[in-house]
């Protein structure tokens, strides 16, 4: 077994350096340690007063005794480090896997709370799902939505919990539709916009299939000057008329996408496949600029976490 001291340190140095930037930062949400040493596979988010846990596969091998063993003085150096309860951590295993939906169930059910990010409030859930409503590796561009968003007309497809259009509305945007298949989210989206007091009548979300909704949207004639499209790198969700692969998919999502942006207009482009390679085409069609290292945040010690692009009419 690895020897506990290196991992306690390291947190020990992150948490006294991310706690006092957090504050400086305005925000309550913020990565700890992001498997600085590779011993410990571990991502550490800290959500308010609670810890998000993950571990990752590595295919290490451990026997069953000597792998709970090790996990117990992990969590028990956690929560000496950081002065946070046991029960106050929240543990997932991350599997790698393929092929499988992009919002995976725990079996458990957890608590609801809320955290502070930029002045925006969320909802937050660190038990039911996999992930927790809410991307942290997106903040720095939700905050750059939210400052240009004044006086614009916002689309968000592939919502998930509409975080990014609680920062355009409360940034000023004058119109928004919040797209997504599932149900689950887009009421989770509205649950954010209630926490924030978003105008639903003007804000409004929609439930339908990306691909779709693009079209049905071109037919109607409808124009936005800001779009955000973060879509998952698979899903095969029952909902959906066809498997997404975002690779083999993106360049009609881009295309489609585009038509409904104004001249002047800006999008947003986003995903977290690590072997994407944007399409040539797509760069001789727009003008498209790489914004990735701005995009991932100071606290994420890995770098390729997304790839993100700014897309706009040449």
């Amino acid at each position: 077994m690895t020897d506990i001291t290196s991992f306690a340190n390291r947190l020990g140095k992150n948490i006294k350096h991310y706690l006092k930037w957090a504050r400086r930062q305005n925000i309550e949400a913020w990565r700890m340690y992001d498997r600085d040493i590779p011993q410990f596979p571990f991502a550490i988010d800290v959500y308010g007063s609670h810890i998000h846990l993950q571990e990752y596969d590595t295919g290490w091998q451990m026997q069953p005794e000597e792998y709970e063993a090790w996990l117990a003085e992990v969590l028990e150096a956690i929560s000496f480090v950081t002065g946070f309860p046991p029960d106050h951590i929240h543990f997932k295993r991350r599997e790698r896997q393929k092929g499988t939906k992009q919002y995976l169930k725990t079996g458990k059910v957890g608590a609801d709370f809320t955290i502070t990010e930029n002045g925006r409030k969320f909802w937050i859930n660190l038990d039911k799902y996999l992930d927790t409503g809410l991307f942290l590796d997106h903040r720095n561009t939700r905050r750059k939505v939210g400052e240009i968003a004044a006086g614009k007309r916002f689309l968000n497809l592939f919502s998930y919990t509409g975080s990014f259009t609680v920062y355009a509305a409360t940034g000023g945007a004058v119109s928004s539709e919040t797209v997504d298949l599932s149900n689950t989210y887009l009421d989770w989206a509205r649950r954010n916009f209630a926490l924030n007091h978003i105008d639903e009548a003007k804000h409004e979300i929609i439930r339908a299939d990306v691909f779709q909704y693009l079209q049905t949207a071109y037919s109607e004639g409808k124009q936005f000057d800001l779009i955000v499209m973060d879509p998952p790198s698979f899903s095969n969700s029952k909902k959906m008329p066809d498997i997404l692969d975002i690779q083999r998919d993106h360049g009609k999502l881009i295309n489609g996408a585009m038509r409904l942006l104004a001249s002047d207009g800006l999008m947003f482009f986003s995903n977290n496949l690590r072997s994407f390679e944007l399409d040539a085409e797509l760069m001789d069609k727009f003008a498209v600029k790489d914004i990735s290292k701005q995009s991932v945040p100071e606290d994420f010690r890995n770098k390729k976490i997304h790839q993100c692009w700014e897309i706009t009419w040449y």
